[in-house]
């Protein structure tokens, strides 16, 4: 099981990664000001997102093993407040909130996969309360992403496969492989 666990770990580490470089392509696409850009009152910036991804990335991975995932000093309902910073802070913002997830998740073991940790009093296998962060964070990223996409329109830099480019881009991935082989 051990083996197994690690590579487990190993393969959240690497999705966490991916939609945190995700991320980061798209809030660098964007100024100080399209950040803070709302379809509607009530609508998320991705400033807000941001925001809220970091509460919960600290409240979550702070002290993982030992105490509940919802830390008492956590003010949630701060995160959703829109309030001014620029792109420079919202940077730090995101790059703290990743290192506190990735630096949580370096010391685990295969073998703690199975042990339980708690999330708002709600028992969770470690594996599980993982599972149910890199969801949580991807759909936040791709809010990021399709907001971004909203704001630049056709200057949009995209990020993954453009339309009607999959055949291109399988044949080059195929001739990479064999170069490397």
């Amino acid at each position: 099981m051990e083996p197994l666990g690690e590579m487990i770990k190993e393969a959240m580490i690497k999705r966490f990664l991916a939609y945190k470089d995700l991320g980061e392509k798209a809030i660098r696409q964007l100024d100080d000001q399209q950040i803070h850009w709302k379809h509607r009152d009530g609508d998320n910036s991705i400033y807000t997102i941001v925001k809220h991804m970091h509460g919960n990335m600290l409240s979550r991975f702070t002290d993982f093993m030992n105490s509940d995932g919802e830390k008492t000093w956590r003010k949630r309902d701060d995160e959703f407040k829109e309030n001014s910073a620029d792109k420079e802070t919202i940077m730090q913002l995101w790059n703290e909130g990743w290192a506190c997830v990735i630096s949580a998740l370096g010391p685990l073991c295969g073998k703690d996969m199975g042990k339980t940790v708690t999330i708002r009093g709600e028992a969770h296998t470690v594996a599980d309360a993982i599972l149910r962060q890199i969801a949580h964070y991807a759909y936040h990223v791709g809010q990021i992403v399709y907001l971004g996409k909203t704001i630049k329109d056709n200057d949009w830099e995209n990020l993954s496969i453009p339309r009607d480019k999959s055949t291109e881009y399988n044949r080059y991935i195929q001739q990479k492989q064999q170069h490397a082989e």
